[in-house]
């Protein structure tokens, strides 16, 4: 029988993926969303792209003799003429008789998007240079998330003629689209835009297409918004970052980024969604000087007057200065992405703003320790949004002890967003979270009467997991992952190595209440008497790797457990893993050296394959042939510092400063990017940004190690394990 192992909650079937989520149905979670992705996730279908030269999220097909422009198949964006800052799609075609052409505009689908849009009507700005009369415009159908599609339909009646140079805003009723397809069109669902060839003139034409959203009309004489107030301006290096006060108001779209360099006039470089109160700008080489303004407007491009100007002049950095920058971008997710109630970390923004995780909380709160260490937020500060966290904690829906993967961060209640079965307790992300919860209770102890009161909600919290409960079979020989109060181990997925997962062992031998034996560590995690491949012993690219399947799997499983496990000096039975995980990111960055794919980007200094959202959703991304479609996530190179320090600097070094513009956001390095598809995530993953935040602080001080070894429970654990001393001298960070 095949072996089952879960990856970031999907199924993987011997090293295929198997889609095994079902996303939660609307109306559990329908009406949750905060302000902050309202607009975004529930009105906007297209408002620029990420990738420069075309939108990754397009496509368009041609029959001669009409000619529609392409770029590698897709529409090509406009970067001096558009609405929404910095680019506009860019449709330019010719329609002849005995001819035809078709392009698609689809929804960029991220994770836990509802693809439910409440508004009535279709709106998107137009723009051609040399005006286009209504008669020769494409004609317009849609087609929805079940694959249901409509009637074309001429957009003459809606437009009129588009004058010479200038914008204009169509708005069509989804009423008025009528279905084609066998089953009906679901206008409220809809997901992609298809325009197609309509009156054969024979003649050129280019017509811009911008800020695309589905809402209802404004009210007659809608004011502007609030002009934004605080406006801050910071340079780094190659980028100024750039914030503001939130302005409350309703009928807010977008905040709009205005900048002027040398005294000329200030032009809109990029827009921000409304609850997001920070904006990047990748200004290149250092040294630059830059002024900025923030607007706030309505979709109907009622904006307000501009806010007082602020300037910033970017500069040099030491490599010092960088890794500082980049743990301090990370950890921003974590403190002002976070859930208001619970600030627990939601599981990816743009998103569902209710999804909060747990185990990707746990990573938060171990960079809420470094963000406090390196005075980014105040002792204080960090305490009080920790208790906060541990509040919830303590009664939010929790099962012997184990709370579920996701909760709804407003109520504390399950959200079973994977599987129908998936909807009770998770050991994996339990596990997660209490490796954050120990570091931090070392950390704080000595932080005064509030130190105090976290260090006894964590222990409290701590010793009411019951590990062993999750010993399923009668054997009682290993742990298993999931278990629900309807489905009970349904789902029968046992832990075993070599994984992301070893941190489960090592907290459930730890515990002082309801511990597991030491001997499962063997039986269990690396699966002594089972058919498994947690030994390995070969030698890939003339590196050994003592343990892992192949070439040792994704880089995630070489920090998720070892943020807070201190490897270091120290061997079990079949390695030494500081070591072991040195090798496999050393095997990591030589399979991309190698590249077998010839895929484009790929060398010394462009590597990182993990587990990520890529082009085409979820891949446990490994350095394996078929587990490499291109895609390369920073949080891999980057989280591997401590194991290779040089390798990973040169990656964060060419990812910041070669391929920032595109790479670098609000948050630090976006969570993966492909080069040989012209793709950018326009996500932020609640997993991915921590273990950057946090590893890059134990290769500069070892500070979490530190505290997490430090509990009482941890270093008679691995003695129980039968973890020895390495012969060698013990490593320093």
């Amino acid at each position: 029988m095949n072996e089952m192992i879960y990856f970031k909650g999907k199924v993987v079937l011997k090293g295929k993926v198997v889609t095994a989520w079902l996303v939660l149905l609307a109306f559990l979670i329908a009406g949750t969303r905060a302000r902050a992705d309202h607009n975004y996730s529930d009105q906007v279908l297209f408002e620029n792209s990420l990738s420069p030269g075309n939108y990754f999220y397009s496509s368009g097909k041609v029959t001669p003799p009409s000619t529609l422009e392409l770029v590698d198949g897709r529409l090509p964006v406009e970067t001096d003429t558009f609405i929404s800052a910095p680019n506009a799609l860019k449709l330019q075609w010719e329609s002849a008789a005995n001819g035809g052409w078709s392009a698609e505009v689809r929804l960029y689908e991220w994770r836990n998007r509802m693809r439910l849009f409440p508004g009535a009507k279709l709106f998107l700005w137009v723009y051609a240079a040399q005006g286009i009369r209504a008669v020769d415009l494409p004609h317009l159908a849609l087609r929805d998330a079940e694959s249901n599609f409509t009637q074309p339909l001429a957009l003459d009646a809606y437009t009129g003629d588009i004058k010479p140079r200038s914008w204009i805003r169509v708005g069509i009723p989804l009423a008025s689209f009528a279905t084609a397809s066998v089953n009906a069109f679901e206008p409220h669902r809809m997901n992609t835009l298809i325009l197609v060839q309509g009156n054969a003139d024979a003649k050129p034409h280019t017509l811009l297409l911008d800020d695309i959203r589905i809402e209802n009309d404004s009210p007659p004489g809608q004011p502007a918004p609030p002009t934004p107030s605080s406006v801050q301006a910071k340079g780094y290096e190659r980028h100024m970052d750039i914030t503001w006060g939130a302005v409350g108001d309703p009928s807010l779209a977008q905040y709009v980024i205005y900048r002027s360099v040398g005294g000329e006039p200030f032009r809109p470089i990029g827009v921000q969604r409304p609850g997001v109160n920070r904006f990047c700008d990748y200004t290149g080489n250092p040294p630059l000087t830059a002024s900025y303004r923030v607007t706030a407007r309505t979709s109907s491009l009622r904006e307000s007057a501009p806010s007082a100007t602020v300037s910033a002049t970017t500069h040099a950095m030491t490599d010092d200065e960088l890794l500082t920058m980049v743990q301090e971008a990370g950890f921003r997710y974590y403190w002002e992405a976070a859930e208001p109630h619970s600030g627990m970390t939601r599981e990816n923004t743009p998103g569902n703003d209710d999804i909060v995780a747990v185990g990707a909380s746990g990573f938060g709160v171990m960079a809420i320790i470094v963000a406090a260490d390196r005075g980014f937020i105040t002792h204080q500060q960090a305490i009080d949004r920790l208790m906060r966290v541990t509040q919830f904690l303590s009664t939010a829906d929790h099962y012997h002890g184990v709370w579920p993967h996701f909760l709804s961060g407003s109520t504390g209640r399950r959200l079973p967003v994977f599987d129908v079965y998936d909807n009770g307790a998770d050991l994996v992300e339990t596990s997660f979270m209490m490796e954050g919860l120990l570091a931090a209770r070392q950390y704080f102890k000595q932080d005064g009467p509030s130190g105090q009161a976290l260090y006894q909600r964590i222990t409290r919290l701590w010793r009411a997991v019951d590990w062993n409960s999750f010993r399923a079979t009668p054997q009682r020989d290993a742990l298993y992952w999931h278990w629900s109060p309807e489905y009970s181990f349904h789902i029968a997925n046992r832990l075993t190595g070599w994984n992301e997962v070893m941190i489960t062992y090592l907290d459930a031998i730890a515990s002082p209440t309801h511990g597991i034996p030491a001997s499962d560590y063997y039986s269990g995690w690396v699966g002594e008497g089972i058919d498994n491949h947690y030994a390995n012993g070969k030698t890939y690219f003339g590196i050994k790797l003592e343990v892992g399947e192949n070439t040792g799997g994704p880089l995630f499983f070489t920090d998720y457990s070892f943020m807070g496990f201190d490897p270091r000096g120290i061997h079990d039975r079949f390695t030494d893993y500081f070591d072991n995980n040195r090798a496999q990111a050393l095997i990591n960055q030589q399979y991309c050296i190698h590249n077998a794919h010839h895929w484009h980007g790929y060398g010394d200094d462009t590597w990182g394959l993990t587990a990520v959202d890529g082009p085409e959703g979820y891949v446990p991304y490994e350095p394996t042939f078929d587990l490499d479609d291109g895609t390369i996530a920073p949080t891999g190179a980057i989280s591997a510092f401590p194991y290779t320090p040089q390798p990973s600097m040169d990656a964060l070094k060419h990812f910041y400063r070669d391929l920032g513009a595109q790479v670098w956001s609000i948050y630090g390095f976006r969570d993966a990017f492909n080069l040989q598809q012209n793709w950018y995530s326009g996500i932020t993953m609640g997993l991915n940004q921590a273990p950057m935040v946090v590893m890059i602080e134990n290769y500069r001080s070892g500070l979490v190690w530190k505290n997490f070894m430090a509990n009482p429970e941890v270093r008679p654990a691995l003695e129980s394990i039968g973890f020895r001393a390495d012969t060698q001298e013990a490593r320093t960070p």
